[in-house]
């Protein structure tokens, strides 16, 4: 079984919608939009991911017969000859077009921000076919960029407040999330949107992805960084000498070091390890040692280990007002880390007038696994269709919930009055924003990961002086 058959990228009951259309239909145009949700505006990613790696490379023969083989068992009705038409008029490439928003667009909830129509009237069947595989390359990425972006501008607001550079701010969220995604390629997918607006991950799936997909030599950076089996193995009579060994190997000039010091008590750890035995070489070790506490109330525990160590290397009063550590120690925290626990933790530590440079953040399961469709209500829907020349309007209005009502017509994106907004395409002369990207097997725009963080970083500065 060939695991990259497009024709089974579906779901079942799509193999009987070729049935259903109206006499003399030709053309399907549909639409996918963020209808709301947690957050009002959404940063659009991960579409050229899914067209490299799947639109761009032709079906088969082969996958043809997989495909009638398991869907006529399955109790549906197939397709071959339309599957066949493509096969041999376009080489077995879908002849679809596809208009997006540039990828790192940060676009207003209840907009358009991608539309397909099929660009043969024999294969009008096949824009809504492509619906499950197109929408789930799309809301995954986008909502895990969104929220990404959303914890970027909420950090950042704190460093505006509470120290006097945001300098490192590419730095103050990490992924951590690899282990508790459900794939390699959610890992990858997830991890990769990230990486739009933080520099710092340990998902190497996303460095591969990024590559790949976005041609970045490299998207992200880690460090050194212990975790509880290689501190507790010395066992815990010899747990100084475990952190010993950490700034043994891995400090020095330059350098930093992410150090697990809960596996015991952490208390103990920071008073009498960090800040008694080991205190001289910490402040000598030349780079930055980053102690990661790993349990417990992450408000309470951040706040009172950003202050043990106040007592323990001293800090300074920034120009601001706030209270910083001397840079050669820093704290890292990673448990029980959400955009709502960040924002709790970055408020007590302000009540407290400590700094945010102080912390930096790793989030895990939060990031990459706790979203779905209906995180930021996405959904892909018919807008429009031709029957014997003529374009009609298609939409849905449920009176059972008006929230669920589609758009109509043939759309695009355009900026009016400053504010962008969905309108239909006839009325936009040369002003819409989606782009042709794919047209009939061949990507038409490529964006580079840099073209793509550098879009989102204006959209952030323009959200900051709006």
């Amino acid at each position: 079984m060939n695991s990259n058959n497009l024709i089974l990228n579906t779901d079942s009951y799509k193999a009987s919608h070729f049935l259903q259309y109206p006499p003399g239909t030709e053309y399907v145009s549909s639409y996918v939009e963020s209808r709301g949700g947690r957050y009002s505006q959404t940063l659009f990613f991960g579409l050229q991911a899914f067209l490299k790696q799947y639109l761009t490379s032709p079906i088969t023969r082969d996958d043809i017969d997989e495909a009638e083989s398991l869907l006529t068992l399955h109790g549906l009705p197939f397709n071959r000859n339309g599957w066949n038409y493509i096969l041999e008029q376009y080489g077995g490439y879908l002849p679809l077009s596809i208009e997006a928003v540039p990828e790192g667009s940060v676009i207003p909830t209840s907009n358009v921000m991608m539309q397909v129509v099929n660009t043969d009237s024999r294969v009008p069947w096949l824009t809504s076919y492509l619906e499950t595989a197109l929408l789930r390359a799309i809301w995954y990425p986008t909502t895990v960029a969104t929220f990404s972006f959303q914890v970027r501008q909420l950090i950042k607001a704190y460093l505006e407040e509470t120290a006097v550079s945001v300098d490192g701010l590419a730095f103050k969220l990490h992924d951590f999330g690899a282990r508790g995604a459900s794939s390699d390629e959610t890992a990858a997918l997830g991890g990769l949107a990230h990486l739009v607006n933080f520099q710092g991950t340990d998902t190497v799936a996303a460095l591969i992805a990024a590559r790949r997909w976005y041609g970045a030599e490299m998207a992200g950076f880690s460090i050194p960084a212990a975790e509880h089996s290689t501190i507790t193995a010395w066992g815990e009579e010899n747990e100084e000498a475990a952190y010993r060994n950490m700034l043994k190997q891995f400090a020095g000039e330059g350098r930093l070091v992410a150090v697990v010091s809960d596996s015991y008590d952490l208390w103990n750890a920071l008073d009498n390890l960090w800040g008694g035995s080991l205190r001289k070489e910490v402040m000598r070790n030349g780079g930055t040692v980053v102690i990661r506490p790993d349990s417990g109330d992450p408000v309470k525990v951040v706040t009172k280990t950003i202050e043990c160590l106040i007592r323990k290397f001293g800090a300074e009063q920034n120009a601001k007002g706030f209270w910083v550590l001397p840079d050669y120690i820093r704290v890292i925290q990673g448990d029980g880390i959400s955009p709502d626990s960040i924002a709790d933790i970055l408020a007590a530590m302000k009540a407290k007038k400590l700094s945010a440079e102080n912390i930096a953040f790793g989030m895990g399961a939060a990031l990459l696994q706790k979203v779905n469709r209906d995180t930021l209500r996405f959904a892909m829907k018919a807008s429009a269709i031709c029957i014997e020349g003529q374009w009609r309007d298609v939409y849905k209005d449920p009176v059972t919930d008006p929230g669920k009502r589609s758009k109509a017509g043939r759309l695009a994106l355009v900026e009016e009055r400053g504010n962008l907004t969905t309108i239909r395409q006839e009325s936009a002369s040369d002003q819409n924003l989606l782009v042709e990207v794919f047209r009939n097997g061949e990507l038409l725009q490529e964006w580079s990961f840099e073209q793509v963080r550098q879009r989102a970083a204006n959209a952030a500065n323009n959200l900051g002086r709006a």
